[in-house]
């Protein structure tokens, strides 16, 4: 699947690397995340990044919690996969305590209310984003690009269950990697 990163960081960095990805991206990490693992620290590959976040789309749980456990176990086995969850973890804990306290007392004012509005479109449009970059590495390979438009005109427009959608996608996909690996 992978070449060997030739330094791996360590759970030092890893677990830096994650809290500046929670901090900075509270919200809408995915686009960061990417970032961080593949543009700036290059700890993986777009195609390699794109497999395992596919991986953690499949297990339950948050696709970035999954991602930042999946990414430390990698390079530094349970202490590195402790570091990334705790990294990213850290400071939205903090500050989802914090806003929960405020928003309970403030939630009835206009202003608030109008805030929250905005940052759902800003949301919207990170998740818009990340979809295009996620992406990127199937674009050009045809019966991944239509497994994956496939996917989503069964989730998105006809409404079909995660669940059912996963249970057909997912080996339709293996098969296709495998084929062509072949």
């Amino acid at each position: 699947m992978s070449a060997p990163v030739p330094n791996p960081p360590s759970s030092a960095a890893i677990f830096a690397g994650f809290f500046s990805v929670g901090i900075i991206g509270f919200g809408g990490v995915l686009p960061l995340t990417r970032r961080l693992i593949v543009e700036q620290r290059r700890w993986m590959t777009a195609a390699e990044f794109t497999d395992l976040l596919a991986l953690c789309q499949f297990l339950p749980g948050g696709n970035v919690i999954n991602l930042s456990v999946a990414v430390g176990f990698r390079f530094r086995g349970l202490v590195g996969a402790v570091a990334g969850f705790s990294g990213l973890m850290a400071a939205p804990v903090a500050i989802v305590i914090v806003l929960g306290l405020c928003y309970g007392q403030f939630a009835h004012e206009p202003a608030v209310q109008r805030g929250f509005a905005g940052l759902a479109a800003a949301a919207a449009g990170l998740i818009v984003a990340m979809a295009l970059k996620i992406a990127a590495p199937v674009r050009r390979d045809v019966p991944m690009a239509g497994l994956a438009a496939a996917t989503f005109i069964a989730i998105a427009l006809l409404r079909v269950p995660m669940l059912l959608a996963i249970v057909v996608m997912a080996p339709l996909g293996i098969a296709l990697a495998w084929r062509r690996q072949r």
